[in-house]
């Protein structure tokens, strides 16, 4: 890392601001050259973290390029830990891209995606969980997503990982200690704490694997789909969970023949949400072809909406989307209970499939809408507040680990309780320690941090 990066940090497009970040030993020269204060005075001698007026000039004719305020920043007290300047220019493009290629001709050499955020990684700014947080809080969909993704920045995992790998190691050392001092006859005292320390830990990580779940859906989204056969509102409670008309909506059946798929924040809890083809048996080849994509899409759903009419009653349509979904986790909705008896279609399907709620709703006037989401929140999170005082586990990786840690010591025990060799023991604790460092990057492989950077935007 004896080089330096730059890249433009904001999104392309127009607007107010535009940022080109320089980081690495080479990024107070580069601005030597191309910054020129317009108030006189040596921003070199006046320290770090301040902001400059001026102009970027292009060298080689001496033609202004932009007027910018130049941030100045000293390693070590910088994101990289690295010396960083930044060009906060006019938010065009041309500006943003002129000045990169001057830094660039100067210099510097164009970033690798995530590159800024790998080198605080690097530099020990932050850990391997703490890295993959900010990309987290960039993609947070609701203020509950970016509350998980910012207490993994925080560090609120990583401590409770560093706390279990103390514990291990502590055990280690004792295991070695008992091993190569057999004379002092702790093996039997040392056998008893280790059962009862190791199981402390896998307490604490059954109760972190157990949550893991909820964390992935702040992170990525609860996958739900509403179903049913033609004309009992489908895309109509699209339109009023989104509170906008982002489907069409006819009395024609088979208008939708597409999936609409779009994000909406339900309590805090981001939901991928999918209208589908009304499910039924067509002629017409485009909307059989997306009455099939609906089935694979109920297939891979966290959460089934099912709707039906209750101005029409149960029919052997309706009955077939039921049967389809039986075993998945859904919400049966009974539609147009403004025109209809839905409370009596309630309580049919009620008998009929006890297993899934009931719920009577109007999309035409709004009534039930609120318990409706009242009842996603109460099935994604079973009462879970994000506010509980266990870090989320919201990335896959790191529930992976977690799980390898656990079968570790899960083969400790075995061993403990065989009486088998204590190397044995050792052996399954040392690979549990370096399970629990592949979510902090003290133990990962490099490929694995490849593939966790080249996820990010360049300039991040």
């Amino acid at each position: 890392m004896n080089d330096t990066i730059a890249a433009i940090a904001t999104p392309l497009g127009e607007g107010a601001i535009g940022i080109v970040r320089v980081s690495g030993p080479g990024a107070v020269a580069i601005a030597e050259k191309l910054f020129v204060s317009r108030t006189g005075a040596d921003w070199r001698k006046q320290g770090s973290h301040r902001l400059f007026y001026g102009v970027v000039v292009d060298p080689a004719t001496g033609q202004p390029v932009d007027e910018v305020l130049l941030g100045v920043m000293y390693a070590p007290r910088t994101f990289t830990r690295e010396d960083v300047v930044e060009f906060n220019c006019h938010g065009g493009i041309v500006p943003l891209r002129r000045t990169l290629e001057l830094v660039l001709q100067h210099g510097a050499r164009l970033a690798e995606p995530g590159e800024f955020t790998r080198r605080a990684f690097l530099n020990g700014r932050l850990d391997l969980a703490q890295a993959e947080s900010i990309l987290d809080i960039i993609r947070a969909k609701t203020e509950d997503g970016l509350a998980v993704a910012m207490s993994l920045l925080a560090g609120e995992l990583s401590s409770r990982v560093r706390a279990f790998q103390d514990q291990l190691l502590g055990l280690v050392a004792r295991v070695e200690a008992s091993i190569d001092f057999p004379e002092e006859g702790i093996e039997e005292a040392t056998r008893e704490d280790m059962v009862k320390s190791v199981r402390a830990v896998m307490g604490e990580l059954e109760e972190l694997l157990r949550q893991a779940r909820y964390g992935k859906v702040y992170r990525e989204g609860l996958r739900t789909v509403i179903v049913g056969r033609p004309n009992v509102g489908k895309s109509s409670l699209l339109n009023s969970l989104l509170r906008e008309k982002r489907a069409i909506v006819t009395e024609i059946p088979g208008t939708t023949r597409d999936i609409i798929e779009e994000m909406v924040n339900i309590r805090g809890i981001p939901i991928r949400l999918a209208d589908t083809a009304g499910l039924r048996n067509t002629d017409d080849i485009v909307e059989r072809i997306g009455v099939e994509r609906s089935r694979d899409l109920v297939k891979m759903a966290d959460l089934v909406l099912v709707v039906l009419d209750a101005s029409t009653g149960l029919t052997p349509e309706d009955r077939s989307v039921l049967e389809l979904v039986r075993e998945q986790a859904g919400i049966v909705l009974v539609n147009k209970s403004d025109i209809g008896d839905g409370e009596a279609l309630a309580r049919q399907v009620g008998r009929l499939f006890p297993d899934k709620p009931v719920k009577v709703i109007s999309v035409k006037t709004g009534e039930g809408l609120d318990q409706l989401e009242e009842a996603i929140e109460k099935m994604v999170l079973d009462g879970r507040a994000v506010t509980s005082q266990l870090p989320l586990v919201s990335h896959v990786r790191h529930k992976q680990a977690l799980a390898r840690c656990y079968e570790h010591l899960q083969e400790v025990l075995r061993a403990l309780s065989a009486g088998e060799n204590l190397d044995l023991a050792a052996i399954d604790l040392r690979a549990a320690w370096e399970a629990l460092g592949e979510i902090t990057g003290t133990t990962v492989a490099e490929d694995i941090v490849d593939r966790i950077f080249r996820d990010f935007c360049i300039g991040k």
